[in-house]
């Protein structure tokens, strides 16, 4: 590591103590853009990269709600409004009790990249509370979403601070959070994106994130002169995006054989075709059970407390959560003969992982590119509901592709080395350029 980075991460740590994610998310863009940024001095002159791990706005707040029993409970809110150089803050709302200020802020400062590789106008935000929806009646989750809709709705609006889903946020809590800031504002507006398809949602939104990893392996796959039919393919977690990843690679000729979720995973060699996967759905959607028990009813192993990676595949799929790849995971991808990652989830390698990848010339597609199909869908609604009309599952799946394939020839633009693709490079600086040029173009402010 140079020793401006290792200067500039010094300073990162020092005003951001104990916050190891945040650390992680910004080394890995530094390491990528402090060579672009030493061959275009303007952007060192203007302290560019320091202005851009400092969020614009932090808002931390108490969120007090009553539970069935009549308690009082008392949760933290959080939103980081992290750039708005291109456009409104844009990025999920995240209910979990893992949640706290430095995930958060690891989460904006990664949106603000992916929603610039995106070409919509839309700037970087994340949120959320250490709340936990699992084992709520809907009644409480309405109650607490109440609550944090009470404080938050000041700070956000269709064309300031626009949030979404994210991990323990779906289309009951955006309902929810959506009928309290039109209750409060008295008006009727695209203030939150992953809405119900009959008051102002967009087809393919809950697809999104999923369709967009395939459709990014697809492109890099094609680069090589290859394609996804035939090939095996290692998913991780069993929600949203695991979901609709298993469901596209499968229409487009590859095989899943590996889900998970926190207890373990299963391995079905004879692949998770469209009757499994309607089980999936049914079960983690619905009942809200654990996915051992897919394992139980197709007769197929189950791993208890283990990740999929020690599965052989061509290409895998991390859609759970941050660092679930780590450097032996990766090793033992590569030994596989896994040749191509594309991350479903935010940040889900480990650094040590992703220099594995990247030393052995694999495919590799980090989460703000890979995953950008979900956020890309949410800004197609923010246009749909500005124009107050809706468009087809076609024209918004077509719309989808053409993104994907934008962010795929950014990285290749950026990305280039010799005969292959970087394309951690390629998306840190692809994503980095836009929203630069725009501070710039705005002065010191």
């Amino acid at each position: 590591m140079s020793n401006d980075i290792v200067s500039f991460m010094e300073k990162v740590r020092a005003k951001n103590p104990a916050e190891k994610e945040f650390h992680q998310a910004v080394e890995e863009v530094a390491e990528s853009v402090m060579p672009y940024i030493r061959q275009n001095p303007r952007y060192q002159k203007a302290r560019v990269l320091e202005r851009m791990v400092e969020p614009e706005r932090v808002i931390l707040f108490r969120v007090p709600w009553v539970d069935d029993s009549g308690e009082v409970q008392v949760n933290r809110g959080f939103r980081i409004e992290m750039s708005s150089a291109i456009g409104p803050y844009k990025g999920g709302l995240r209910f979990h009790p893992s949640v706290n200020l430095g995930i958060l802020k690891f989460l904006a400062f990664e949106q603000v990249f992916k929603n610039s590789l995106t070409t919509l106008p839309m700037g970087g935000g994340k949120g959320g509370s250490d709340f936990d929806p699992k084992g709520k009646s809907d009644n409480e989750v309405m109650r607490f979403c109440q609550s944090f809709m009470s404080e938050l709705f000041r700070h956000i609006g269709p064309n300031t601070d626009v949030p979404a889903g994210d991990i323990g946020v779906g289309a009951r809590e955006i309902g929810f959070l959506f009928g309290q800031y039109k209750k409060l504002r008295n008006e009727f507006t695209g203030v939150l994106t992953g809405k119900g398809l009959n008051w102002g949602g967009s087809l393919i939104r809950p697809e999104a994130t999923g369709y967009g990893a395939t459709y990014m392996a697809q492109e890099m796959l094609q680069l090589k002169g290859e394609a996804m039919e035939g090939k095996v393919c290692a998913v991780s977690g069993s929600g949203n995006v695991a979901q609709y990843t298993v469901e596209k690679v499968t229409k487009l000729g590859g095989k899943c054989v590996t889900l998970s979720d926190s207890s373990g995973s299963i391995y079905d060699p004879g692949g998770i075709d469209a009757e499994k996967l309607a089980f999936v759905f049914e079960l983690k959607n619905v009942k809200r059970g654990r996915i051992k028990e897919y394992a139980d009813k197709f007769k197929c192993e189950y791993r208890e407390g283990k990740r999929p990676w020690d599965i052989k595949c061509d290409c895998a799929f991390p859609s759970a959560t941050q660092n679930e790849i780590s450097a032996e995971d990766a090793k033992t991808l590569v030994k596989n003969g896994c040749t191509l990652i594309s991350e479903g989830a935010n940040m889900p390698t480990e650094p040590a992982g992703i220099e594995v990848f990247l030393e052995n010339k694999i495919l590799y597609a980090p989460g703000k590119a890979a995953n950008a199909g979900g956020v890309a869908v949410s800004g197609l609604e923010m246009a749909q509901n500005g124009m107050h009309l809706n468009w087809s599952r076609e024209e918004v799946d077509q719309r989808l592709q053409g993104i994907m394939k934008s962010i795929h020839e950014t990285c290749v633009e950026y990305g280039k080395d010799g005969d292959s693709v970087n394309y951690v490079n390629g998306a840190n600086i692809g994503g980095f350029v836009k929203v630069a040029d725009a501070m710039l173009d705005q002065g010191i402010v």
